[in-house]
């Protein structure tokens, strides 16, 4: 599967999609017009190797809901995530096996050469 998950609103994720360069075989998926499915998300826990990975801190209602001063387990990571979109750390690449999470410069270099190699 070659798939990117991005906001369309977010000028982060539109930067880093230019910069990808992406192939056309990469299918891409704004999650605010078409949220992450439980399978999907499922799908990305097993390259990601847990929800938590998946889970944006970031995002503005996991500050307005206080979530940082509860123990929160995978399983309300992967419900946070599938109630609101916002909660996917963003860009998620899924390109064949391997999968780029979020935005950090090291990230976006490793997604650019899997994707180019």
């Amino acid at each position: 599967m070659n798939k990117i998950y991005y906001l369309s609103t977010c000028d982060t994720c539109k930067r880093i999609i230019s910069e990808l360069d992406l192939p056309t075989n990469v299918e891409l998926q704004d999650i605010k017009a078409n949220p992450v499915s439980e399978k999907e998300l499922e799908e990305l826990k097993t390259l990601a190797g847990s929800y938590e990975a998946l889970f944006s801190k970031r995002a503005r209602l996991y500050k307005e809901r206080d979530l940082k001063n509860k123990d929160l387990s995978e399983e309300d990571y992967k419900n946070l995530i599938l109630e609101h979109y916002t909660f996917l750390k963003r860009p998620v690449l899924v390109h064949g096996d391997d999968i780029f999470i979020g935005n950090a410069k090291k990230t976006v270099e490793a997604a650019k050469t899997s994707l180019h190699e």
